[in-house]
C-alpha cells in the first residue's frame, strides 16, 4: 500500500516558497481544499501544505494532518554561507532551543532520508550535499524528516536549488527500498562519515548525535534513538575520531546495553565489515 506523504512548506520561509513553486511546476495540482488559508496541492498520493508560521514550531501538526510521513521542505541557515542541500531528522538531544521538546526525538524515516540524500547527490550541481545531525523541532509522533536549501537568502531563493529539491521529493513518491537502519554517533553537525556510509553502503541512518551533543547522550536517549529510527535501528555506527573524549564512555554504554556497534570505516569496508556483539 502506498504511503500518504504530507509535504510541508512555510509562507515565512523563502526556501519553502521556492520549493513549493517548483513542486507545482513539476505537476502538483490544486485540490480545492485549503489549510491555514492556503491552497492544498496534490500529486501521486502526496499532498502539499503551506503553513503560516515556521515549520520548526509546527507542534502537533500530525493531529490535524493525517499522513504516514511528513517531509518538511525548508531553508537551512549557516553563517558559513555554504551552498548546501541537506536532509536530517528533527529532535533534541538536550534543550529545545529551536522548537520541539527537550530531550525528545521524532521518528526518523531512515530509508526515506537515505533515498533523499541519494537523489540530491545525483541531481545537484554546484551544491554540497550532506546529512545533518538530529536537531530542532517540531515534535511529532508521525515519522518526519527535513530536506533543506542552505545556507543564505541567495541560495534559498535560487530556482535551480528549489528544482533539485522538488525533483528529489518526487523520486521519494514512487516508492523506496527498505534498508538496514542505524544510529550514528560522533562527528560534526555536517557528518562527513555519515555521508560516506549513506552514499557507499546499504545502510540507512536515522538519528545522528554529533560530538558536541554527546554529553547529553545517556542510556535513555540512546535507546530512544534506536527505537525511533524506523524500522528500529539494529546497530550503532561510530565516527571513531569524532567521538573525542567520549569514546570510552560511549563504548562502555553500548556494551552494557548489548547494542551491536561498529566504526564507520569498518562499515564502509565490505571486506572487514565486522559488527561487535
Amino acid at each position: 500500500m502506498q504511503k500518504i506523504i504530507a509535504i510541508i512548506v512555510s509562507l515565512v520561509d523563502p526556501a519553502g516558497v521556492n520549493i513549493k513553486k517548483c513542486l507545482i511546476d513539476q505537476g502538483f495540482k490544486e485540490t480545492g481544499d485549503s489549510f491555514e488559508g492556503s491552497q492544498v496541492y496534490a500529486f501521486s498520493g502526496a499532498r502539499l501544505y503551506t503553513l503560516k508560521d515556521e515549520s520548526i514550531h509546527a507542534e502537533h501538526l500530525d493531529t490535524v494532518i493525517k499522513a504516514d510521513v511528513f517531509i518538511f521542505a525548508t531553508k537551512h541557515q549557516s553563517s558559513q554561507g555554504v551552498l548546501s542541500l541537506s536532509v536530517h531528522a528533527p529532535g533534541n538531544w538536550g534543550n529545545a532551543d529551536m522548537g520541539g521538546k527537550a530531550r525528545t526525538l521524532c521518528v526518523a524515516p531512515a530509508s526515506l532520508m537515505k533515498e533523499g540524500l541519494l537523489a540530491l547527490a545525483s541531481l545537484s550541481q554546484g551544491f554540497e550535499v550532506t546529512v545533518e545531525q538530529t536537531h530542532h523541532g517540531p515534535s511529532l509522533a508521525t515519522p518526519c524528516m527535513f530536506i533543506e536549501i542552505g545556507s543564505g537568502i541567495s541560495q534559498w531563493s535560487d530556482p535551480e536549488a528549489g528544482a533539485v529539491i522538488a525533483k528529489a521529493i518526487l523520486r521519494l513518491l514512487s516508492g523506496i527500498p527498505d534498508y538496514p537502519s542505524a544510529v550514528m554517533l560522533g562527528g560534526g553537525h555536517y557528518n562527513h562519515e555519515a555521508n560516506k556510509v549513506l552514499l557507499e553502503t546499504d545502510y540507512a541512518i536515522g538519528h545522528i548525535c554529533a560530538k558536541h551533543n554527546l554529553a547529553d547522550l545517556d542510556e535513555k536517549m540512546l535507546l530512544e534513538a534506536m527505537e525511533k529510527t524506523s524500522d528500529k535501528a539494529k546497530v550503532v555506527i561510530l565516527d571513531w575520531k569524532g567521538l573525542g573524549t567520549e569514546k570510552s564512555r560511549i563504548v562502555g554504554m553500548l556494551e552494557d546495553l548489548g547494542i551491536p556497534f561498529a566504526r564507520s570505516k569498518d562499515i564502509r569496508n565490505t571486506e572487514k565489515k565486522e559488527i561487535k556483539k
